[in-house]
Order: structure tokens, then sequence, then C-alpha cells
């Protein structure tokens, strides 16, 4: 197997979940806090810093905060924010993590990262709001309305940071090999899809047309 999964998801959406079960089955290795563990022993980053900014858009106030930490790294360059140092350590990190084989990495532009990669497959994966307010509350013992709240506001953080780095629009169908509903299929039946996917990917059927043009 040679497949890179990059799985970006709606809050709620159980984008996570489906990413560890496809990876448990598929018998290859998750990211996704793991990647910022790996990012600071490579770059000298402190992993704290790393998950103040994890997946986070620009802040002018947190910089102008914590750019004077900038000035104790190994090799910072003078034109290079502490933002701008944690996005290419993550970047480098995922890049790294997928030479080293078959994976399946949530979130922080992975997608782009290893948008070269022929062996990549990016997916969003994405639900209705009222399922993931539902998800959400259960899981985080929150009311609805908070749960509606937190929702929305880590999505528009994912969105801005996505957008932000990639150029590319966050959650648009343009921007993935493929956009999931896991409401639709539950998440057992995406994490079927997926593996599916991967199937075809790894082992691709020739269409009628491509074995004989003319149809016959």
């Amino acid at each position: 197997m040679k497949t890179i999964i990059t799985i970006g998801r709606q809050f709620g959406s159980g984008g996570k979940e489906v990413g560890i079960r496809v990876a448990k089955e598929l018998g290859i290795p998750f990211y996704d806090k793991e990647i910022l563990r790996e990012a600071a022993r490579k770059s000298g980053l402190c992993e704290r810093i790393l998950e103040n900014f994890d997946e986070r858009p620009k802040s002018l106030l947190y910089s102008i905060a914590m750019d004077s930490y900038m000035f104790s790294l190994p090799g910072a360059g003078a034109g290079e924010s502490l933002e701008q140092q944690v996005y290419l350590a993550t970047f480098n990190t995922i890049r790294q993590i997928a030479e080293q084989g078959p994976c399946v990495i949530i979130g922080r532009c992975a997608d782009y990262a290893l948008a070269s990669d022929p062996n990549h497959l990016s997916l969003f994966i994405h639900a209705p709001l009222e399922d993931r307010i539902r998800r959400v509350a259960k899981r985080q013992s929150l009311t609805p309305e908070k749960a509606r709240a937190l929702i929305l506001k880590t999505d528009k953080r994912r969105a801005s940071y996505y957008e932000y780095y990639s150029s590319q629009r966050w959650g648009a169908v343009d921007s993935y090999d493929c956009c999931l509903n896991s409401s639709f299929l539950g998440l057992g039946g995406t994490v079927e899809l997926i593996r599916a996917m991967v199937e075809h990917k790894e082992h691709p059927v020739p269409s009628p047309t491509e074995e004989d043009p003319t149809g016959k």
C-alpha cells in the first residue's frame, strides 16, 4: 500500500474518528497531535508554542506578544515571524511523515503540503449542522446553544488558517479529491467508502473506453 490519506473536517463531523478507524482497519499510522510533537522535536520550537498556533489564523496581537520568542530559535531568519516558523515546521514535518509511507493525517493543510504527491488522497468530512450540534453537545456535555457556538467558532478558525496558507477554499469541493457527508452513510459507512476509494487508487480498474477507444 502506498496511499497517504489527508482529512480536513468540519468540527463535530466525526472526521477524526473516521480517520482513526480508517488507519486502524488499513493497518497504517494515524497522525493528529503527534505532528506537533514531531515538529517540536525537529525544529527546536516549544511544543506549547505549536499547540497555541495549531490550525489558528494569524493574530496580530498574539504575534506581537510571542514574536520575541523567535529570536532564541536556532536558525530563525530575520524576516520569519513565529507564526511562519510554526507553519513551516508543521509543513516540513507533514512531508517527512509522508515520505515514511502510507498513513492518515488530520487537518493542518496536509492536503496542500502533499498536493504534488501522486500517492496522496485528499478528503474533507462534513455533516449537517444539527447532527454536529448533537454530537458535540453529547461528547462535551454542552447545551445545544453552546455546542453550536463552539462549532461555528472552530470552523471559522480552521477555515481562516487553511485559506491563509493554502490560498484555497476550506471545505470547497474543488479543493479536495472528495468531500464526504458523514451523516449520509454514518461513520462506519464513511470508513468503508474511504477504504473502497483507497483500493481503487491502489488498483485502478480501467474503464471500457480506456481498454478500447472504440468501446467494442
